[in-house]
């Protein structure tokens, strides 16, 4: 499955790209985040749930960050295992200043899912990741945007 979209946050590139490469800050708005265990600045091992209908899965990635340009581009892959499913993802993040304190995220994924989540869940993966993903990040503009002044 492909994935792909444009998010506008209204913070400076440089703290853009710093949250994005703090895996913890990350995992704050990670649905189902559990646990994490970092391996180096560039490689880390989440634990996250997932449920897609009824079927329900807790998977441990290994991600690697790769191809880092600071503070414009990065790519990210991640493989993991839960009992009976896998999951491997290769996804590109690029940002560009849009202002000051304005900055454009242009993303892409490619996700494939295996075992008992794709044949059980299979069609409601795609609407259950667009959903996971719209969560994702309005919490993540939440955690970089400045409050209004009131």
């Amino acid at each position: 499955m492909h994935f792909a979209g444009e998010q506008t946050i209204n913070a400076p590139i440089e703290t853009v790209w710093a949250y994005f490469m703090d895996p913890n800050k990350v995992a704050q708005c990670a649905p189902g985040f559990k646990s994490m265990e970092i391996l180096g600045p560039d490689h880390f091992k989440p634990t996250v749930g997932v449920g897609i209908g009824a079927v329900k899965a807790t998977f441990t990635l290994d991600v690697t960050l790769k191809e880092l340009r600071q503070p414009n581009h990065a790519e990210v892959t991640a493989r993991g295992n839960a009992v009976g499913s896998a999951v491997d993802m290769t996804a590109k993040v690029d940002l560009t200043a849009t202002s000051e304190t304005v900055t454009t995220m242009q993303w892409a994924a490619d996700v494939a899912i295996s075992g008992t989540l794709a044949s059980i869940g299979g069609r409601l993966i795609e609407s259950t990741a667009k959903k996971l993903t719209g969560q994702f990040f309005d919490c993540t503009r939440q955690h970089l945007e400045a409050p209004s002044p009131a």
